[in-house]
């Protein structure tokens, strides 16, 4: 088997408008529409689908759960611009910057949650 990507995640959420807003609005994030009104936002090549805990789009995770994801998106800009951009959008950082390895070596990351207490590491490459 040759695999080498993420084509994209689903996150299980209370609101899909919300979250849809939100990741748009602090992340600049373009909105996507699929599969009938299926609602997501497209990340690089990649993209992160939501669905709301009370309308599951089959076939699902054994356990979806609102709040329990946890996952590294990658950012280019200055730390100190990040970080700015995070007061600015009134999202609390519950950890960092800190020192991290990701999957292309070491980066300087926050971490933030959303609406729905997902955990999100913004990383940026040291270089």
């Amino acid at each position: 088997m040759n695999i080498r990507n993420i084509d994209h995640l689903t996150l299980t959420v209370s609101d899909v408008e919300h979250a849809v807003r939100w990741y748009h609005e602090v992340f600049d994030l373009p909105i996507i529409e699929f599969d009938d009104g299926r609602r997501g936002v497209k990340l690089g090549k990649q993209k992160i689908n939501f669905q709301q805990n009370d309308q599951l789009h089959l076939p699902v995770a054994k356990h979806p759960t609102v709040g329990g994801a946890d996952f590294a998106i990658i950012a280019t800009d200055p730390l100190a611009n990040i970080l700015s951009h995070l007061t600015n959008y009134a999202v609390e950082i519950v950890d960092g910057p800190v020192t991290k390895q990701g999957a292309l070596g070491p980066m300087t990351s926050v971490y933030v949650r959303d609406p729905d207490e997902n955990l999100i590491e913004i990383g940026k490459y040291d270089q």
